[in-house]
């Protein structure tokens, strides 16, 4: 018995894709964007001698890409899902 998930068959499931595209583009843009503001306070707040605040940017820039680790690798996952229910 062949029995598997048929996305076609739903209606609007290319607008559906279309909007988690945009979702994850976005979301990756906010991580880099993040990453980039986190890391420049790291620096200034490193080389001024606030600690405190460098502590909080180094934070800020692992936060960032952790997020965006987990959004790359939500494609990934979701994929293999896909597969794995394939096979069942």
């Amino acid at each position: 018995m062949d029995v598997f998930p048929d996305f076609e068959g739903m209606s609007g499931i290319g607008d559906l894709m279309e909007v988690a595209g945009a979702l994850l583009m976005a979301a990756l843009i906010i991580a880099v964007l993040m990453v980039l503001v986190s890391a420049i306070i790291w620096a200034i707040a490193a080389s001024t001698g606030n600690y405190s605040l460098a502590a909080k940017g180094r934070i800020g820039v692992l936060v960032s890409l952790g997020g965006a680790i987990l959004a790359g690798a939500a494609t990934g996952w979701l994929n293999w899902l896909v597969s794995l229910g394939e096979q069942l």
